[in-house]
């Protein structure tokens, strides 16, 4: 069995840092586009925080349960999930254009995750988040909203490779708890097939001990000597006595 893993390394993950970029830029579109304090801008800001903070804290969950780490990622995906739809809805309510996937402002979204990715020793959020200010920074809610939608998209899609990933390790290992329950099951199993030695011996035990008579084959008895200077002895004796009057001794 392996010892507690090594864990926490969630800022270096692609996902954690697009997701870091998510819940600033959304805390910041809620505070500036919707009325304060409403439903709708705390559970946006809320579902952005869950993802961001759902992915480190399976992280660091990895050390000792790869389920729990599975668990909370897929909260993380599901998380994000749920505000794509809200900025899908902001949109949609104000009648402003949706950018399509493969429009020229959505590739261009895209590709900052692939060619202008800072030095990735720089794990400060500020220049994470100063690759999209271009868009985020807009006054224009609507390049904003659609800007966050490209990088939820592609943080889900992160995260649906990571999930896989986990799933795949899981089956083939599990983590340290889950490997600690499997030897415990193990050792259960181990012990349960031990015969007992405080308990008697079953009939199947006792006809295994029973020796037969080496004269005529029966069975034998076990006896006690009644009288001579064998007397409060035992012995085995035939059962064919007295036709077969056989003894051994124990």
């Amino acid at each position: 069995m392996t010892k507690i893993r090594p864990s926490g390394g969630y800022r270096e993950l692609r996902s954690f840092q697009i997701a870091t970029v998510i819940y600033d830029a959304t805390y910041w579109f809620c505070e500036r586009f919707l009325e304060p304090r409403t439903r709708m801008s705390d559970q946006m800001v809320q579902a952005a925080r869950s993802g961001r903070q759902n992915i480190a804290e399976g992280s660091r969950a990895s050390a000792t349960s790869s389920q729990t780490e599975l668990r909370l990622v897929n909260v993380a995906r599901s998380s994000l999930e749920e505000l794509l739809l809200d900025y899908e809805d902001y949109l949609r309510h104000r009648r402003l254009p949706q950018w399509a996937p493969e429009s020229p402002e959505a590739l261009a979204v895209r590709r900052v995750g692939t060619n202008d990715r800072p030095d990735p020793s720089d794990r400060a959020d500020g220049p994470q988040y100063a690759q999209y200010a271009r868009w985020l920074d807009q006054p224009d809610p609507a390049m904003r909203a659609n800007a966050l939608i490209c990088l939820i998209n592609q943080a889900n899609y992160l995260l649906d490779r990571q999930i896989e990933a986990l799933e795949k390790a899981f089956i083939a290992e599990g983590g340290y708890s889950e490997q600690l329950a499997t030897a415990r099951i193990a050792e259960r199993g181990r012990k349960k097939n031990q015969p007992d030695r405080t308990d008697p011996p079953d009939r199947a035990d006792q006809a295994q001990l029973i020796p037969s008579c080496p004269q005529c084959g029966k069975p034998m008895a076990l006896r006690t000597a009644q009288k001579g200077k064998n007397s409060g002895k035992q012995f085995w004796g035939c059962t064919g006595y007295p036709e077969c009057k056989k003894i051994a001794e124990i």
